[in-house]
């Protein structure tokens, strides 16, 4: 078996090689997270993508007749029409690659996300791999522009994607503008758990870009810190931004976050109190985000948040 692999492996490096006359090099990033450029097949017409966030922008750039390959494991409704189509390959999940399906894709780029970082080695023997990373370190729309243009650039689309971005930048102005002085926590609920957010962490455009002031902001992980109700009922913040992490990868059995939250100390915070604790889209801020149409839903979650 693993010489068959290694010879398939080998047959469609030289597939994807030979059958591409013209290249271009773009940004990506090694399985350290380092900045590095490399080079890939312009106006690829094969793409495998292991990374919602990059399905997204690919959809959303009018892509998605090039998409061969993703893992249908991991859902999102609003990109639904991959998942349904039975021409596209199921390479499994967003963390376990099926890499006998991939192969058989035979993609010219494949696009991965952070979960995949450390499979990058084993993945370029394929096809060129193009890393989109979320750099918390950031601002958000920045990291955006950063990652459309990574795409966009193989395909010669930067007037496109320059305004889509454009109109999210007002968006936001106009969110901060209404959030400023305005407390809040940033909660991702897992397993019956709570945990705090800062402003290093997975939505922290709500408290680095839209204005709320973030409570907790001393919190430097991606996943958040084992927080408690009392503590946020003594920070007492007026807004409560929730993000459901095993409602978006679909966690079966799991306890949903409106449940566990659904207590006396949490009812005490002045949030709950003015109806203002935030259920966000969850699958769209914890598996999208980054993405085009996912920017425009996460907008509309704190923009009906401020407009109630």
């Amino acid at each position: 078996m693993f010489k068959k692999i290694l010879f398939t492996l080998c047959f469609f490096l030289t597939y994807s090689i030979s059958t591409h006359a013209a290249t271009i090099n773009v940004t990506s990033y090694d399985k350290n997270n380092n900045q590095i450029s490399i080079e890939v097949p312009k106006n690829a017409e094969r793409l495998a993508v292991i990374d919602l966030a990059s399905l997204d922008i690919i959809d959303s750039l009018g892509l998605g007749d090039k998409i061969v390959a993703i893992p249908k494991q991991t859902k999102i409704d609003y990109l639904s029409s991959y998942f349904n189509n039975k021409d596209i390959v199921n390479t499994g999940t967003l963390k376990e690659v099926d890499y006998e399906a991939l192969m058989q894709a035979k993609p010219d780029i494949i696009f991965i996300g952070g979960r995949l970082a450390s499979s990058i080695d084993t993945l370029s023997k394929i096809a060129p791999v193009v890393y989109i990373r979320n750099d918390y370190q950031k601002p958000y729309l920045q990291r955006v522009r950063d990652n459309v243009s990574t795409i966009v650039r193989i395909y010669s689309l930067e007037t496109k994607a320059n305004k889509l971005i454009d109109s999210f930048e007002q968006r936001i102005k106009a969110i901060a503008s209404k959030a400023q002085n305005k407390s809040a926590i940033l909660t991702i609920v897992t397993a019956n758990s709570v945990k705090t957010l800062g402003n290093s962490s997975r939505t922290n455009v709500i408290t680095t870009s839209m204005g709320f002031n973030n409570v907790a902001s001393n919190i430097d992980t991606s996943h958040g810190n084992e927080s408690s109700f009392e503590l946020i009922l003594r920070l007492n913040p007026q807004y409560i931004f929730v993000l459901d992490r095993d409602s978006a990868i679909a966690t079966k059995g799991a306890k949903l976050a409106r449940d566990i939250l659904n207590n006396e100390l949490i009812h005490n915070t002045q949030a709950y109190k003015n109806n203002n604790i935030v259920y966000l889209n969850s699958a769209v801020w914890y598996l999208a985000e980054g993405g085009i149409k996912a920017t425009d839903l996460m907008l509309k979650d704190v923009e009906q948040a401020l407009n109630k």
